[in-house]
């Protein structure tokens, strides 16, 4: 999953969300300079991507989109999925994507020198782009792309995205509509077993 996905299954508290949103910029004992529910923040996220990764209907969508993207199918269905949660929006949360993604940028920015360096980078582009309410718009998602392309250096071939999306729209957003409450349900469970509550 990406960035809204994340963001919106770190349940009500903004320290989970924070963990969640740098995990993958924190390596090796740069977690122990983060408080406990930070570090919670940050094991939900890596519980999240090894769930998404061994669940078969994410596999059938990555198996869809390799003729056009190789070793990058993963992460164009992690994008994917995104658009269709931001989409989809009004049918998993009770607040606006609008809303959300302005709480969220908040609380990110709220706490810019705590992020890893990785992530300070990407932080000012995606509030002034706004990312995350821009992953609902086809249009968008070929500016997230081409940007994802020119930082290889146009070797990941990204440039294919949109198009192995538009051309699998159905059976991916098919997909997406039956994985994501399995993640849902999932994330809930992991949630209450370190106490906190999920976002309604």
């Amino acid at each position: 999953m990406n960035f809204l996905a994340h963001a919106h299954l770190s349940g009500s508290n903004d320290e989970i969300l924070f963990g969640n949103f740098i995990a993958d910029s924190v390596k090796g004992r740069q977690m122990q300079n983060y408080p406990s529910s930070v570090i919670d923040g940050i094991h939900l996220h890596r519980a999240i991507d090894q769930f998404t990764d061994n669940h078969p209907v994410v596999r059938n969508s990555i198996e869809l989109i390799k003729p056009a993207m190789g070793r990058y199918s993963g992460v164009g269905v992690d994008i994917f999925y995104d658009h269709f949660l931001a989409a989809n929006w009004n049918r998993y949360a009770d607040t606006g994507l609008t809303d959300f993604s302005l709480h969220v940028y908040k609380i990110l920015a709220l706490r810019f020198f705590q992020l890893p360096s990785r992530t300070k980078r990407i932080l000012p582009f995606m509030i002034a782009q706004n990312w995350l309410v821009s992953y609902a718009s086809i249009p968008d998602l070929h500016r997230v792309f081409h940007g994802m392309d020119r930082r290889t250096h146009y070797l990941a071939g990204m440039s294919r995205a949109v198009s192995a999306l538009v051309e699998n729209y159905a059976q991916i957003g098919s997909d997406f509509e039956s994985f994501y409450p399995d993640l849902q349900q999932f994330t809930t469970k992991k949630l209450d077993e370190i106490g906190w509550k999920p976002i309604l």
